[in-house]
C-alpha cells in the first residue's frame, strides 16, 4: 500500500471529521474525487493497519495512531504553504498543489526548521490553524459570512477551502483575506448576494463564495 496514499486518506478523513463524525465513505469519495468502491477498499486496508475504526453503514473515524499521522501531514502542508507565500513570493492561490506534493517528502526535522524560520506561526496563509509539533490544533470561534446579518461586523478569520485557486484569486481581488475588517451592509433574500464594507471598499459577493469565508465577529 502506497504510503503517500495512506497519508492523503488519513488527512482527508481528519478534515472531514471536523465537520461530521463518523465520516461516510461517500463523503471521502467526494473529497478524494474517486469511486466509492476505491474508498471502501482503502478504508479496509487502513482498518487492517489499525489506523481507522470502520463499520459498514456506520462510517469511519481515526484511531489515535491514524490521527497522529494525519496531524503531522496537516502540519507539514500548512507550514509549507506559509513558507511558500512568505519566503518565496507565491500567491495564496498557488500553494495548495505544491504543499500537497511536498508534505510527504519533508522530514519532521525539516518541518521544525521551517517553523523556526517563520517564528512558529499559528496559522497558514488561508487563516487555518497549524497543528503544533505535539499534535494540538487550536480552535477559533467563527462563522460563515452567510450567517451574518445586516450591520454585523468582525474580522475575516479564514477561508475554508484552500484547494480552489480560482476562488482564492477572486476573494483576494475582493480583499477578503485573513485579518481584514468587514461589516455587512446588505443581505439579499433567497440566498442572494451580500454587500459588505471591507476595509475602505464596498464589495458584493455571491452566496456560494461567501459561505467559504469565515468571520470572527466583534
Amino acid at each position: 500500500m502506497n504510503q503517500q496514499a495512506v497519508e492523503d486518506y488519513l488527512k482527508t478523513i481528519f478534515l472531514l471529521e471536523q465537520i461530521e463524525s463518523p465520516v461516510s465513505t461517500s463523503r471521502i469519495a467526494e473529497a478524494r474525487q474517486v469511486q466509492p468502491a476505491s474508498v471502501t477498499n482503502m478504508v479496509k486496508r487502513l482498518y487492517d493497519r489499525d489506523l481507522v475504526y470502520y463499520r459498514k453503514h456506520y462510517g469511519v473515524t481515526l484511531t489515535d495512531e491514524g490521527r497522529v499521522i494525519a496531524l503531522e501531514m496537516l502540519r507539514h502542508h500548512r507550514l509549507i504553504e506559509l513558507y511558500l507565500t512568505q519566503e518565496l513570493g507565491f500567491g495564496w492561490d498557488e500553494v495548495h498543489e505544491e504543499a500537497d506534493a511536498l508534505e510527504h517528502v519533508i522530514s519532521g526535522k525539516f518541518a521544525e526548521r521551517i517553523a523556526a524560520l517563520l517564528d512558529h506561526p499559528r496559522f497558514d496563509p488561508h487563516g487555518q490553524p497549524i497543528p503544533t509539533k505535539d499534535g494540538t490544533l487550536s480552535r477559533v470561534v467563527c462563522q460563515p459570512l452567510t450567517q451574518l446579518a445586516e450591520g454585523d461586523g468582525g474580522v475575516v478569520s479564514c477561508v475554508a477551502d484552500d484547494t480552489d485557486s480560482e476562488l482564492l484569486s477572486y476573494l483576494a481581488q475582493l480583499g477578503l483575506v485573513p485579518g481584514v475588517d468587514i461589516r455587512v451592509t446588505k443581505v439579499e433574500p433567497f440566498d442572494g448576494p451580500i454587500s459588505a464594507q471591507v476595509a475602505n471598499e464596498l464589495i458584493v459577493i455571491g452566496n456560494k463564495a461567501a459561505a467559504t469565508v469565515y468571520i470572527k465577529k466583534n
